[in-house]
């Protein structure tokens, strides 16, 4: 049984790279021909960020397509197909009420929200050059994250935290707010951690790789298949996307992998292992935090330039170089945070 399971984790971690190594060369080209690229907003906010980003004017965005594209393709696919035919594509559905319908329809719900702000970027509707304000994403974030604690509090009946070491304990109450701000925190780290070629590809990974070997260890095989297919995915974007990229992933691929990442960890109960899982997203976020909190208390700021990527690229490092060494550091806590998990798991009961 666990043997044919780990199989059917790689398979469809398999499938979901070819399948979308070979869409995206065909989705670049669409977004090439209909000038579908990136618009740099040179205000006086951000004149780093528009200095060494200028270049990438009109580089084609949205590739998060690619991602939950593949994804959600994949799991209709073969649930129509299992139900057509028995046998082997049973085998391959991983769609499951009880463990992937909430994070299959969060990677839906969030991943057409920032297909529209990419659209309105594109097109320069809205303040600042086009694209929702922050203000308005966070109201967004906010939506979606009061809709997923109702669900799980009063129709699935979550009410524990799982502390590793300690063990679950109830917080009754307290889990609706505690839901709300995992999602948005992970929405919101996600979005400003999209800020160089491969970055939130190459992190988002590590943390997805995370939560598949996770979800595999709580026998939740259906979700570990599920995260497998957005590892494969990720893998194939990241082929297009590493340093200089051919396309950015946009706020259609963000939004959709932070709010899936953190759906996941709650599905799991291990979201205070979520600063090990997502290491580069708390790092990234706190950075814009104490600059804006810096800035209104002090003024004065504390980096060069938020989120914290373009501060080392106002240092002098290249791009790719901030890249690789944020991908160690999450490779890293990732390792740790699995560590932990085990250790908790197995040796302290």
């Amino acid at each position: 049984m666990v043997i044919t399971q780990v199989v059917r984790i790689l398979v469809l971690g398999g499938v979901s790279f070819f399948v979308a190594l070979f869409f995206t060369p065909i989705f670049s080209r669409f977004l090439q021909k209909h000038r579908l690229g990136k618009q740099i907003r040179t205000s006086e906010i951000t004149p780093v960020f528009a200095k060494f980003h200028q270049k990438k004017e009109g580089v084609p965005t949205m590739g998060g397509v690619i991602i939950w594209g593949t994804v959600l393709a994949l799991a209709l696919i073969f649930l129509i197909f299992d139900r057509w035919f028995d046998g082997f594509f049973n085998y391959l559905n991983f769609v499951d009420r009880a463990q992937t319908y909430l994070p299959l329809a969060a990677l839906a719900f969030a991943a057409t929200i920032g297909l529209i702000d990419d659209l309105l970027g594109i097109f320069r509707i809205g303040p600042n050059g086009g694209g929702l304000r922050l203000l308005h994403k966070l109201l967004i974030y906010t939506a979606i994250a009061s809709v997923g604690a109702w669900w799980f509090y009063f129709k699935l009946g979550f009410t524990t935290l799982y502390i590793p070491f300690v063990g679950n304990i109830q917080i009754d109450g307290w889990y609706f707010p505690f839901f709300m701000f995992v999602i948005i925190a992970a929405a919101f780290s996600a979005n400003e951690t999209d800020g160089l070629d491969g970055l939130l590809g190459g992190v988002s990974l590590f943390s997805f790789l995370a939560l598949t070997v996770v979800a595999f260890v709580l026998h939740r095989y259906h979700l570990a298949a599920f995260s497998s297919t957005v590892v494969g995915a990720l893998l194939a974007f990241l082929w297009f996307n590493i340093y200089p990229a051919r396309f950015f992933m946009g706020d259609t691929g963000s939004m959709s992998l932070g709010i899936t990442l953190g759906v996941m960890a709650m599905l799991t109960n291990t979201a205070l292992l979520l600063p090990f899982f997502a290491v580069i997203f708390i790092i990234e976020s706190l950075s814009v935090l104490i600059q804006v909190v810096s800035k209104k208390l002090f003024k004065r700021k504390i980096f060069l330039s938020t989120p914290i990527h373009h501060h080392f690229e106002a240092r002098g490092w290249p791009e790719s170089q901030v890249t690789m060494r944020f991908w160690i550091i999450s490779a890293v806590f990732v390792a740790l945070g699995l560590m932990i998990f085990f250790l908790a798991r197995y040796l302290f009961v």
